[in-house]
């Protein structure tokens, strides 16, 4: 089911990034798409190999507490939904123009 939701992130990403200026001004993206992008925004930004617990590590084992979303300091990605506050759904708005 986590793979599920991994694949339909890469989806919107990819409906968004094809989308033209003109439709985007015209189109106001949902708070649930925003908080998906959000997500996606940063578990892309992670370097590593294991973001989230529900990510595969190389070997194809869930990296579940592995994850650098389970361990304490350092970084710490975006992983769940309900992490996104309103305040980062506003900036995402302002940032990306879609008010």
């Amino acid at each position: 089911m986590k793979t599920t939701l991994a694949v339909a992130m890469v989806c919107v990403v990819a409906l968004l990034s094809i989308s033209t200026p003109s439709m985007a001004k015209n189109v106001r993206i949902s708070d649930e798409q925003i908080k998906e992008q959000i997500i996606q925004e940063s578990i892309s930004s992670y370097s590593g190999h294991c973001p989230c617990p529900y990510n595969s590590a190389r070997n194809g084992s869930k990296c579940g507490k592995r994850s650098a979303w389970s361990r304490a300091g350092g970084y710490s990605p975006i992983c769940y939904k309900d992490e996104v506050t309103r305040k980062m759904i506003d900036d995402w708005r302002m940032k990306n123009g879609n008010r």
